[in-house]
């Protein structure tokens, strides 16, 4: 069901301006008085619905003695509410604080104030003023009635080992892929783990969720890796005159599910990590002077992802290269990869006339599309993948970042909007634990030519803009880097597009030397812009009622930060400031001005699209509101009320 929305009347939100009483106010019964009064203000309300509000506010000094206690208070009668109105207390010592406050009347203007008391008395702000919403329909919930914030720590060390995992939600995700099944969405994903707690227990593991916010550790949908990876692998060998290898070292990665007619297909990755020489493992110590072996990307269905019963079809398509037995490496230094067309990272696309393509590739040359049997759900036609003239049989490239060997770009993910009617190609930039990040370009024809931001063609190399994903650090908290190798997926209810990915902490984060290995999901909504391209939220998803965003709320502080790309950098917020008379000062400076029909703010040169999410970042969380936007080179601006 799409969220109710109320018109924008009731929500009405307005600063009510009146004398500060920051210098006095009641006195505390039953105190000594000494001192000066505290200093409160930052009054403001957010979250307005038909029955509550969020009212945040800070103390700004606390006049030389100890804040005994802080608190709201509101009234629907007297414009300078008072402790004896209605009230609530906030613990907890630091200067902000905020409080959800419930059971108000539907339709009613309320005045509410922020207090703290100290040595010598109450002290008051000044006061807001604040309209709920009209009550919701007959036999229609508030929105907010049921709203709770995700309450999961960001840093999951405590409950990362296997034996915690009905508690991990979101922990332990890497390169994840989404589809869904009746009521639930799945989410499928390499084999990682803080402290490989995976290990063991099979390959791409799986939870599922109802509502994108809490999701359900379901375990591994494959138990171990099929016998025909091995068998295939070996019959190549030996047709290239090189022996067998008994036990090949694997890696299980970057799975993709789509739901094709009635079946699931399921594309996964098979990585052969021994060298093709001497067939050793991968270390240093066995370097043959050679390349490693290839990669697969193997196929399995099923009717129903609930049951997790899934038939193997066998290969698909795997590691080509025109360069025939020429698989020398002068030394692990040297780049220039053997592989042409580099099996991992799939993404299937099913285009509206019907046709399939296997869009893949990383690092080796760029990136691929291939179309497929609609029968078989593999390519038409694979000769040896050693020969050059098989390449073409293995795919057409459709991107390159830089037209080498070997490029800091993978991970293409390929879907197309109706709306548009573009081919949108998502790419994962450079390496994974840090500097991560995600780009976009975009084509009429699932083989392009792909266009970045600036129109410029991309599919025989180019830097693509624009930049959606990248490290960041917003205030209280240490931020995120390695954001990209993501899955876009649509609610067909709602027509809502996401974007998902991991997220990593940085390095030593919370104390934790290893805190780089902490991989967190993300889930974050998109807006398109007005001329078709994809934003990306700067706030994960939490579920939080998307009700009208009114004016006045937009007045007062945001951090803002520009998606500026710096190799390895997190990029961190500045302040903004919107001022009642549409001025803004800060790191954007200028003028603003509202358009609450398509939720869209001008402000200075940019053009930025709102949405209700959740802070993250705040203790504890609560619902705010951001934008996101594009500059004219085609880096993100992030930005959300504080």
């Amino acid at each position: 069901m799409r969220p109710v929305l109320y018109p924008l009347s009731t929500l009405f939100l307005l600063l009510f301006t009146s004398a500060s009483c920051g210098g006095g106010g009641e006195e505390e019964k039953g105190s000594a008085l000494s001192g000066a009064y505290a200093e409160v203000g930052g009054l403001s309300a957010t979250a307005v619905t038909s029955s509550g509000a969020t009212l945040k506010a800070s103390v700004l000094s606390s006049g030389g003695s100890a804040v005994t206690q802080k608190g709201f208070c509101w009234s629907s009668a007297r414009e300078n509410p008072e402790k004896g109105d209605s009230s609530v207390s906030v613990y907890g010592t630091t200067p902000d604080f905020e409080r959800k406050v419930s059971g108000l009347s539907a339709g009613t203007s309320y005045f509410a104030r922020a207090f703290a008391v100290n040595g010598a008395g109450v002290a008051y702000s000044s006061a807001v003023r604040f309209t709920t919403g009209a009550a919701p329909p007959e036999g229609e919930d508030d929105p907010w009635a049921a709203f709770t914030a995700p309450t999961y720590a960001d840093d999951y060390s405590p409950i990362a080992a296997w034996s915690q995992r009905s508690r991990w939600n979101l922990a332990n995700v890497h390169d994840p892929t989404v589809e869904k099944c009746g009521e639930y969405y799945y989410m499928y994903g390499t084999d990682a783990s803080y402290g490989n707690a995976h290990a063991g227990h099979g390959h791409f593991p799986y939870r599922r969720s109802k509502d994108l916010v809490t999701w359900d550790f379901q375990g591994m949908a494959m138990s171990q890796t099929p016998a025909w990876v091995k068998d295939t692998l070996n019959s190549m060998r030996s047709r290239q005159g090189l022996p067998a290898i008994e036990n090949p070292s694997y890696g299980c990665w970057a799975p993709v599910v789509r739901k094709v007619g009635e079946k699931y297909r399921m594309y996964y990755c098979v990585v052969v990590d021994n060298y093709i020489l001497s067939g050793k493992p991968n270390t240093a110590a066995n370097f043959d002077g050679s390349w490693t072996e290839r990669a697969f990307i193997g196929l399995m269905e099923t009717d129903d992802l609930g049951a997790n019963l899934w038939e193997d079809k066998g290969m698909a398509v795997c590691s080509s290269t025109d360069r025939g037995l020429s698989w020398s490496r002068p030394s692990l230094s040297s780049w220039e990869g053997y592989f042409k067309w580099n099996a991992i990272d799939p993404s299937l696309i099913v285009t509206p006339e019907g046709k399939q393509w296997l869009v893949y590739g990383s690092w080796h040359s760029g990136i691929v599309a291939v179309e497929l049997d609609p029968a078989t759900g593999k390519p038409f036609r694979l000769g040896e993948p050693w020969l050059a003239a098989a390449l073409p049989g293995y795919g057409s490239l459709i991107y390159t970042r830089n037209g080498s060997r070997w490029q800091g770009s993978e991970a293409p993910e390929v879907v197309y909007s109706h709306e548009t009617g573009y081919y949108y190609l998502f790419l994962a930039y450079d390496e994974l634990s840090v500097a991560y990040n995600t780009r976009v370009c975009r084509a009429r024809s699932i083989t392009g030519p792909y266009l970045g931001y600036n129109g410029a063609g991309l599919t025989q190399g180019g830097e693509c803009f624009p930049i959606l994903t990248h490290p960041y650090r917003f205030g209280n908290h240490s931020g995120w880097v390695g954001i990209s190798h993501c899955c876009i997926f649509q609610n067909s209810d709602t027509g809502e597009w996401f974007y998902a990915s991991q997220g990593r902490l940085p390095e030593n984060a919370n104390g934790n030397p290893h805190s780089n290995a902490i991989m967190m999901g993300h889930v974050r909504a998109i807006r398109w812009t007005d001329d078709g391209w994809p934003l990306v939220m700067p706030e994960r998803y939490a579920g939080v009622p998307q009700t009208p965003i009114a004016e006045e709320e937009l007045i007062g502080d945001w951090e803002n930060i520009v998606l500026t790309y710096g190799w390895q950098q997190q990029q961190a917020s500045a302040t903004v400031t919107l001022t009642a008379d549409k001025k803004a000062a800060g790191a954007i400076s200028g003028s603003w001005s509202y358009n609450a029909a398509s939720a869209t703010l001008t402000l200075g040169q940019y053009r930025l699209y709102l949405r209700r999410e959740l802070d993250w970042e705040a203790n504890p969380r609560a619902p705010t509101i951001v934008y996101a936007g594009l500059t004219p080179q085609g880096a993100s601006i992030w930005g959300k009320k504080i």
